[in-house]
């Protein structure tokens, strides 16, 4: 299941409702209706396998055990383009100076994602449905070489890391090959010699704030979630086609976020009141586009 967006929900869940086994790319499938997504998995006899690098990591540096062990489930993010830019020059990024991500090759979208690190609080909202795990109990490091892409730390102190270059095809073999490890043809090894040091940084909500956003609504729960991510896809495709600048983005999310605060408190039941959220969700925030781009 890899239709980005909201786009892909419906696909997705045509999958579960047959009981397949669902490799999963759609983030947004958990970010917009997770609790429906993950109680119709059950209720099918269906399985959702984590295809983004970080969760297949934390997956596998799991291992199967109780999450009563486990103290943080932790994902990494690379920082993005902007990792070490001023918050003055970000605002002033434009939208091919944030889609040059440093080690991964995505789309324009997500490349966008990453450079706010939207995308880490996306994956922050999947990782606790597919896990169970409670929001205070997840967090993000940024790590720059992105070679470590999720780590569990354990209630004895010890810490479980899976590392992997930067290649996608490690995730989707563990997806295809259902808990077997197939041989990657013309893969490069993991050289640590060569690598020489990882580093690690604290992510800023000053200078990213759709992270702090996002933290915000998965710790709000409810359809916080399927606000947030409707309103960001409006806001990136406006700073995509020039509409408003890169803070434009956590602006438009943040605004939406407390608009539909009241009237969404519950978590969708279903797939189509997910959508439902999210195609009014959209209409509001393309209304406040332009009002939003008077202010700026």
């Amino acid at each position: 299941a890899a239709v980005s967006g909201a786009a892909g929900l419906k696909s997705t869940h045509a999958a579960l409702r047959l009981g397949r086994k669902v490799a999963l790319a759609n983030k947004e499938s958990l970010v917009c209706a997770g609790d429906a997504f993950m109680r119709d998995a059950a209720r099918y006899g269906a399985t959702i396998l984590p295809m983004d690098s970080e969760h297949d990591a934390l997956s596998q540096a799991l291992a199967g055990r109780p999450l009563a062990d486990v103290r943080t489930m932790m994902i990494t993010a690379s920082g993005g383009p902007f990792r070490t830019w001023t918050r003055e020059r970000i605002a002033a990024a434009s939208a091919t100076e944030a889609a040059a991500h440093p080690t991964w090759s995505m789309g324009m979208k997500i490349n966008i994602d990453s450079a706010s690190l939207m995308n880490k609080g996306l994956e922050l909202i999947e990782a606790h449905h597919l896990f169970g795990i409670e929001p205070e109990r997840l967090d993000v490091v940024v790590h720059p070489q992105s070679v470590i892409h999720g780590l569990v730390y354990w209630l004895d102190g010890a810490v479980t890391a899976e590392l992997a270059l930067p290649d996608m095809r490690v995730p989707i073999s563990h997806c295809l090959g259902l808990g077997d490890r197939l041989t990657i043809a013309r893969g490069r090894p993991l050289d640590l010699v060569k690598l020489g040091a990882l580093t690690f940084e604290a992510a800023d909500e000053e200078r990213f704030p759709c992270l702090r956003i996002a933290r915000a609504a998965l710790a709000a729960g409810g359809a916080a979630p399927t606000v947030m991510n409707a309103a960001n896809e409006v806001a990136v495709a406006a700073f995509i086609a020039g509409r408003i600048g890169f803070y434009g983005i956590s602006d438009i999310v943040e605004q939406a976020c407390e608009h539909f605060a009241g009237p969404y408190r519950s978590a969708p039941a279903d797939v189509d009141e997910a959508l439902a959220i999210d195609a009014h969700v959209r209409v509001w925030s393309a209304e406040a586009l332009p009002e939003l781009r008077a202010a700026g």
